[in-house]
């Protein structure tokens, strides 16, 4: 385990954790649910100014198209905020990614929108810890890596974007695209655990609508003229559920549609999720789902469409990432902070990093708990932990630690 240094001390020891407490705070008190349009771009706002204060342009990124099937089957246009991006020193050799998102579960008309201090270190809040207490980590820990000589010699790149929380469809292109090259990735997630617990390794995640197109008919007249939608929709959630095995769970989550109860339903949309725990048991499930639906197809003698897929590849730790997780590890332990890890069923933008061949930490945010619900808490010392240990981890990664 490599010991602190005089500099890295002086790093640990300059964290502002009043400046980022009063940050989060006041983050945390815009609403920017990942469909309150008005709040994300108020947000944005706030992280261009913030970011502003270090090396580097800062751009607004558009968000790239993504649509959804509605209940009635139609393919619509979903709207997202836009996407906070700083650039520092693209043309050093040595790069790298820190990222984050700006927006919460929480809708603009949802109850929970204050926060509340618990006791003296511990204050509830939407967004506290997932994440805009990362966001104020990123933010410090490049302040004090700036301070740094190392720093001169290295670039990086922050991308903060506004939808994270729905799967990052609009954003996924603009990670891949600063993914590309990067040494390494440092993503600020709230840790998997209160204690200061990593994620390693994650499985994937996929998110598909299919619809039924059928035939309508009366039902009591002529009911063997239609072609049910709905027992069709029904027959491929049960099958879907067949399918399941360990590393590949799947959950039918809902089924639209219908009619009058004299009218054979013409249509329905059924979502499902998997959860895919390596890359090849997603493309065997790919392969697998195109032949269920051509049965169905034949079966019930309705048309069946496909809309969404894998958003999430599986997030596997190879020997690299590995690496990158025990320089974490020993960068803390020279902190005095105790870091471990545990592979996770959840997904984040960590996943799409890792796709691209980039070693990635994922859970590099805040201390906390009881995340995407209104018991959701951050534990304040914690700014201060982690901020001091990306910043040291920084400087260490720009002297030249081998990955």
């Amino acid at each position: 385990m490599k010991q602190l240094t005089a500099e890295e001390r002086q790093i640990a020891e300059g964290t502002d954790q009043q400046a980022m407490l009063d940050r989060t705070l006041r983050w945390a008190a815009i609403n920017s649910g990942t469909t309150n349009m008005a709040g994300l771009d108020a947000m944005a706002g706030e992280l261009a100014d913030a970011f502003s204060t270090l090396p580097g342009e800062v751009t607004l990124e558009s968000p790239a198209r993504v649509t959804a099937i509605n209940p009635e089957g139609a393919e619509v246009e979903k709207p997202h905020g836009r996407h906070m991006v700083l650039r520092v020193r693209p043309a050093a050799e040595r790069r790298f990614l820190l990222t984050g998102h700006m927006d919460t579960v929480f809708p603009a008309d949802h109850p929970f929108q204050q926060c509340t201090w618990l006791d003296d270190t511990i204050v509830n809040g939407p967004g506290t810890a997932d994440m805009k207490g990362g966001i104020s980590v990123i933010l410090e820990a490049l302040r004090l890596f700036e301070s740094t000589p190392q720093a001169a010699h290295c670039g990086y790149d922050v991308m903060i974007n506004s939808d994270e929380e729905t799967g990052s469809l609009s954003s996924a292109a603009l990670t891949d695209e600063l993914a590309t090259g990067k040494f390494a990735a440092l993503t600020y997630e709230p840790s998997a655990l209160p204690d200061g617990t990593l994620a390693h390794a994650r499985g994937g995640s996929g998110n598909y609508a299919l619809t039924f197109t059928g035939r309508s008919a009366h039902a009591g007249r002529n009911p063997q003229d239609g072609r049910n939608a709905i027992v069709a929709a029904a027959d491929c959630a049960v099958r879907l559920k067949q399918m399941q095995h360990r590393d590949l769970p799947i959950n039918p989550a809902k089924i639209d549609g219908g009619a009058a109860n004299n009218v054979v339903p013409d249509h329905a949309v059924l979502r499902f999720n998997i959860r895919p725990k390596t890359t090849a048991v997603a493309e065997d499930f790919s392969s697998d789902l195109k032949d269920l639906l051509q049965l169905l197809e034949k079966t019930h003698e309705v048309v069946i469409h496909c809309h969404g897929g894998i958003t999430r590849p599986p997030k596997p730790v190879d020997a690299k990432a590995q690496k990158l997780f025990d320089l974490v590890r020993d960068t803390g332990a020279a902190l005095g902070q105790e870091i471990g890890w545990q592979s996770t069923g959840g997904v984040c933008d960590g996943n799409n990093i890792a796709a691209r061949h980039v070693p990635v930490v994922d859970t590099m945010g805040v201390r906390g708990g009881s995340i995407h619900s209104a018991d959701e808490f951050m534990i304040v010392p914690s700014l201060s932990e982690r901020a001091a240990l990306s910043a040291v981890l920084l400087s260490r990664l720009a002297r030249g630690d081998v990955l």
